[in-house]
């Protein structure tokens, strides 16, 4: 169904940091090659210049957003159409809205993938702004049934595009079977430090688990202003020696965190489709999650994952411990969420999107006898 020779133009953030959006944005536009399109890459996040304008709150945003503005409208000018990656809050305002308005301006099809965990509340304070720029989409696509249902009560209809899971990275490891039965299970939270993902409760459900595994151990891979009282928050519970802020970790080694841990932790308060989850599925890691946003359209609960209410650190641990406590059932979620995670793969999702770029690249004309 590739359209040889054909442009796109992929607007959205690239790592660093190599958070969910970014990464995919980054595996989208290298899949996208590989399928014979060629990609005007957009970037939404590039690096200060001069690196010193980063220090700058408020003045920042004029130096990122002036370049940006001018390489959407070149890019216009030799593509033929946007996919724009967006997300609530600013991000829309400054870099999806604008992304819109300037494809009409120039003539060429845009379509919104919207990816934001939070957008019913961003759409409840904010849809008057929203609306407009919203409704000169061409196309709206979502990971997941969850925003689907929020763009429906608000009148937009959506096509569900997952997001995509490299299989190739986030491997099982068959050694994980035996994982259960240890007595220093290895715990890990894959979210930025930041007060949305609640890493505070995954602290407290941790001191917890070590009760019952006093070997037990936490990483929290992951950037962001939280870390500070999260440290702080770990001397209070007189778990510092076991928890380990590990930082930014990159795609290779965030892959081999994953397969050296028993469960886990997902304690967000507002989520899409989370890739963190999607990563720790495929690398036949069980996963404890909050029960919130997309995430119950993603796994289901005693199946492919464990679900626990969000800021509920009892119901985490109690979930963690059942696990741990558990092999044969550690190992049957394990598997289950392995099978599952096929669905999100690139030959499975590749047909959904491309059906969008489809009729969307019918509207400037260009042939697609040789779609296949």
């Amino acid at each position: 169904m590739s359209v040889p020779g054909a442009r796109i133009g992929l607007v959205g953030p690239l790592p660093p940091p190599s958070g969910g959006m970014a990464n995919q944005t980054l595996q989208l536009a290298n899949l996208l090659r590989e399928e014979g399109f060629k990609v005007d890459l957009i970037q939404v996040n590039p690096p200060y210049r001069p690196g010193w304008v980063g220090q700058l709150k408020g003045v920042r945003a004029v130096f990122r957003l002036l370049p940006y503005l001018a390489n959407l409208w070149t890019s216009a000018g030799r593509v033929q159409l946007f996919h724009v990656m967006a997300n609530s809050g600013w991000s829309w305002h400054l870099f999806a809205a604008p992304a819109i308005w300037i494809a009409k301006l120039r003539g060429i099809p845009v379509i919104v993938n919207y990816r934001g965990g939070e957008a019913d509340v961003f759409f409840d304070k904010a849809f008057t702004w929203v609306k407009p720029s919203l409704s000169r989409a061409d196309a709206v696509i979502v990971p997941s049934g969850f925003l689907e249902a929020v763009f429906g009560k608000r009148g937009f209809s959506t096509s569900i595009v997952p997001n995509i899971i490299d299989l190739s990275r986030f491997e099982a490891d068959t050694r994980q079977c035996s994982l259960g039965l240890t007595d220093s299970p290895h715990l890990i939270v894959t979210r930025n430090l930041e007060r949305i993902y609640d890493n505070a409760t995954a602290l407290r459900a941790f001191s917890i688990v070590r009760s019952a595994y006093p070997g037990a151990r936490l990483t929290l891979a992951g950037t962001g202003p939280e870390r500070e009282p999260l440290e702080q928050l770990a001397a209070g519970l007189g778990i510092t020696d076991a928890v380990v802020f590990s930082g930014r970790v990159d795609n290779e080694r965030m892959a081999v965190l994953y397969r050296s841990a028993n469960v886990m932790i997902n304690p967000s308060l507002a989520d899409n489709m989370p890739i963190s989850v999607l990563e720790a599925l495929a690398s036949g890691v069980p996963v404890v999650t909050t029960n919130v946003g997309g995430v119950p359209y993603l796994v289901e609960h005693e199946k492919t994952a464990l679900l626990v209410p969000a800021q509920d650190p009892e119901a985490m641990a109690e979930a963690i411990l059942s696990l741990l406590n558990n092999p044969v059932k550690a190992g049957e979620i394990r598997q289950a969420g392995i099978d599952s995670v096929r669905q999100y793969t690139w030959p499975n999702v590749r047909v959904r999107l491309l059906s969008v770029y489809k009729r969307l690249l019918a509207k400037t004309g260009r042939s697609m006898a040789d779609a296949k």
